[in-house]
């Protein structure tokens, strides 16, 4: 049985690792040192920045969701960014992805978030069609980024 919880300072031993398997999926390489740093900072102000949750499957950690609060102008509204769903391979088929997703819309609703927004790579097709099969909305948005470092 899938249970989800948020982050705690003690899972971070066991969140680690997934956070590795969602960064090598994705080609990047942060630190272990900046991914727990990231970790502590949303254990440490929830309210204000968001929220990790972890997905356990018989006491194993088996994937996480993470959330970043924020507003969306274009319906004048707090919005929840699910920033980062990952499931280990061998929990995947196991409902652990879906699961996140309906705690995020939880945590959402908590916050007094609108919507619950997020995005995936083009040749994730797996990750799609576990989001066609909870109902949300494709978008049609061009996505860009600009470093900002020095």
């Amino acid at each position: 049985m899938i249970e989800i919880a948020r982050v705690r300072e003690e899972d971070l031993p066991e969140l680690l690792p997934l956070l590795r398997g969602y960064c090598d999926f994705y080609e990047v390489s942060p630190s272990d040192d900046q991914l727990l740093a990231l970790g502590r900072a949303l254990i440490a102000d929830p309210g204000r920045d968001g929220v990790q949750l972890l997905a356990r499957n018989g006491g194993e950690a088996v994937g996480f969701a993470t959330i970043y609060w924020s507003w969306a102008t274009t319906i004048a509204s707090r919005i929840g960014v699910m920033n980062d769903l990952f499931v280990a391979p061998a929990a995947r088929g196991t409902g652990a992805a879906e699961q996140l997703i309906h705690a995020c819309i939880d945590e959402c609703r908590k916050h007094g978030a609108a919507e619950l927004t997020w995005q995936t790579a083009p040749d994730n097709e797996r990750a799609q069609r576990v989001y066609d099969r909870v109902g949300a909305t494709r978008s049609q948005w061009v996505d860009y980024s600009l470093s900002v470092s020095e």
